[in-house]
């Protein structure tokens, strides 16, 4: 049975810094690409970032861009996101999903999810 379980949300003031990890079981994780979503309060969820099954290709969605690093450790399962310079724009619910092979930024390509972890960010 597969399981993706993310941690490391939290509230923090605008300007600060998070880190999530997502931890997966049950798949070869080095045989998945990795991704974060997430989903505001009246929002559709939206794409952050993806990295690919080595870890050496990476893409992030353009308002993250130099704010925001993906990083996985195929030894320990876990694809990890660092938040810099958080905004109180980013207060969501973030998730993390696992997709067979290739970088993808569409939700639909990803077949495995965890639960969500809340980040908030107070102004």
């Amino acid at each position: 049975q597969v399981q993706v379980v993310e941690s490391g949300g939290g509230l923090v003031q605008a300007g600060g810094s998070l880190r999530l990890s997502c931890a997966a079981s049950g798949l070869i994780f080095s045989s998945y690409a990795m991704g974060w979503f997430r989903q505001a309060p009246g929002k559709e969820r939206e794409f952050v970032a993806t990295i690919d099954t080595s870890g050496g290709r990476t893409e992030y969605a353009d308002s993250m861009k130099g704010r925001f690093t993906i990083s996985r450790d195929n030894a320990k399962n876990t694809v990890y996101l660092q938040m810099d310079s958080l905004k109180p724009e980013d207060t969501a619910i973030y998730y993390c999903a696992a997709k067979r092979l290739r970088i993808g930024s569409l939700s639909s390509e990803y077949r495995y999810w965890g639960q969500g972890t809340q980040v908030t960010v107070s102004s």
